[in-house]
């Protein structure tokens, strides 16, 4: 049986132009859409990208801003050491070099200096003041505080609670020679409370000499003026010739 199509050719290619044409735009809406995608991807990874870029520069800002700070600090630490050790020279009540020269100038012929060893301590009976009651101890502020003295000096004015401890060792021909260096001390303007510790007999190169230790104390509220310095240094370079 012969089939016989009764659609006309025109119609059937301007339908089979339409799917090809619906194809084309459904191809073109999701090529349009994948590049939609991708920009809107590429955007949003430049904006993360920015933030951080931002979140580093900001750290960076804080970085080089605690650099500084700390740079600050060490130049602070470096003026507060040498305001210290500054202060410390000038709470000192007798300079190191000039309590030496006098302890060189106390010199018996035949005595010498081996070791001499300083040390501040807090008086004993500032000590012993700490160790009081709650009681006594807050009276004593409510009194201070009344007044405007007392307690308030000793943190205002540690320098006046230490005491300056000195322990001097050497070496001599005889006991008598040690007594008589005790005797200088004793009458010196600087020293107190001039203590014999020890005394031992020693031998070198077959010859016997004396080794002894010895402690004292500087006084309190010692004022030394520039000429008294000058004449005990002076005293002291002529004393070192003279040995």
């Amino acid at each position: 049986m012969v089939n016989i199509n009764f659609v006309p050719d025109d119609y059937v290619e301007n339908n089979e132009s339409r799917r090809t044409n619906l194809v084309y735009l459904v191809l073109f809406a999701v090529m349009m859409a994948a590049l939609g995608g991708s920009f809107m991807a590429i955007k949003m990874r430049q904006k993360a990208c920015r933030k951080s870029e931002e979140l580093v520069s900001k750290r960076m800002s804080e970085i080089q801003e605690s650099i500084k700070q700390f740079e600050q600090l060490q130049e602070k630490r470096r003026v507060m050491m040498k305001t210290a050790l500054t202060t410390a020279e000038l709470l000192e009540p007798v300079p190191r070099s000039v309590l030496l020269a006098s302890l060189t100038n106390n010199l018996p012929d035949g005595v010498s200096l081996m070791k001499l060893n300083l040390i501040q301590k807090r008086s004993a009976q500032t000590g012993n003041t700490a160790k009081s009651s709650k009681y006594k101890s807050a009276k004593s502020r409510k009194r201070a505080g009344a007044s405007g003295k007392g307690a308030g000096d000793e943190s205002e004015n540690p320098e006046k609670f230490l005491e300056t401890h000195i322990a001097i060792g050497g070496t001599a021909l005889n006991d008598l020679q040690v007594a008589r260096y005790i005797e200088h001390l004793t009458n010196s303007t600087l020293l107190d409370n001039v203590a014999l510790v020890e005394s031992k007999e020693s031998k070198l190169n077959e010859k016997t000499f004396r080794q002894f230790k010895l402690t004292a104390m500087l006084k309190d509220n010692v004022h030394l003026s520039r000429g008294d310095v000058e004449k005990i240094r002076d005293k002291a370079t002529s004393t070192v010739w003279n040995f």
